[in-house]
């Protein structure tokens, strides 16, 4: 658990538009980040249950396949190479830059 102080620069950073937490997205402070990262993740675990897991992975499998034809063969590659170079300690895009990895991200943005 992070201390009080951890804490109140996690809500810092929140406040500053940062995801501290994963599956916090759009939270605008540390509490709010965790409230979604949680209702996120069950959410998930519920409609795994719906389905049963061969459907839940059915449907993550027909999400890549939808994605991988919104980005073309290239996009796609390109997006695999950047998530390849994640750890646990480091996302894929921290990890490049530290490594002077280019990633061309124009790839696989669709917008």
């Amino acid at each position: 658990m992070a201390s009080a102080q951890e804490r109140k620069e996690l809500d810092e950073k929140a406040k500053q538009g940062e995801t501290v937490v994963p599956g916090g997205t759009g939270g605008k402070s540390l509490e709010a980040q965790e409230h979604l990262a949680e209702g996120r993740s069950r959410g998930g675990q519920t409609r795994r249950e719906q389905l049963g897991t061969e459907g839940y992975q059915e449907m993550g499998s027909r999400g890549g396949q939808t994605r991988k034809e919104q980005l073309g063969t290239e996009g796609y590659k390109e997006m695999g190479r950047k998530g390849g170079l994640s750890t646990m300690e480091q996302s894929g895009g921290e990890r490049a830059a530290e490594e002077g990895i280019e990633i061309d991200e124009s790839k696989f943005r669709t917008h």
